[in-house]
């Protein structure tokens, strides 16, 4: 099975797979070094589990309400390849913040180290983790969406914040499965 998919998206899911492996790893390499006593408690992993798993779950709801929105409206044909646009989305949660799925995707890191039990993980790499997909999409995902959609994504960008915290957007993006402005 060959998946139609363009060379930028497959190097991103190659780097996001490679700070969650190493990342688990970097975490569980200094919880042995620094944090045995913790890292090693039932108590602190019957705590952090179901935390993890519960911000693993908005992570991907608020990756999922991004994504439905780019499915339904980001495609001029089908032989636009997987997990890419050829329309500017400014529907749906795109109306109010720029990078839904970024939003959600960077959750992921830390979720995972809840989940795993990490303290290292939680307090050093998953946030250096973050930071570092924050500042990737900013710059490259930006960039591309400037190249590919030029004066229309100027004014939209101007006009929509890249995320968004306010209770009205956070609802949009957690709580509703569909959404138009």
């Amino acid at each position: 099975m060959r998946i139609n998919t363009s060379f930028s998206v497959v190097v991103r899911l190659l780097l996001w797979a490679l700070l969650l492996i190493g990342g688990t790893c970097l975490g569980i390499w200094l919880d042995l070094r620094h944090f045995r006593e913790l890292f090693f408690s039932w108590i602190w992993h019957l705590l952090s589990f179901p935390a993890g798993i519960g911000l693993m779950a908005l992570a991907f709801k608020a990756a999922a309400a991004g994504g439905r929105e780019l499915a339904k409206s980001g495609k001029s044909s089908p032989d636009v390849p997987r997990l890419e646009t050829d329309r500017l989305v400014t529907t749906g949660i795109y109306a109010h913040m720029r990078h839904p799925m970024l939003f959600g995707l960077t959750l992921v890191p830390l979720a995972l180290a809840f989940v795993v039990g990490s303290p290292a993980f939680i307090t050093i790499v998953a946030p250096v983790e973050m930071v570092f997909i924050v500042v990737m999409v900013l710059t490259l995902e930006e960039r591309e969406c400037r190249r590919k959609f030029g004066d229309d994504y100027e004014r939209y960008a101007r006009e929509v914040p890249p995320v968004c915290f306010t209770p009205h957007c956070l609802r949009l993006l957690f709580f509703q499965k569909n959404s138009r402005k």
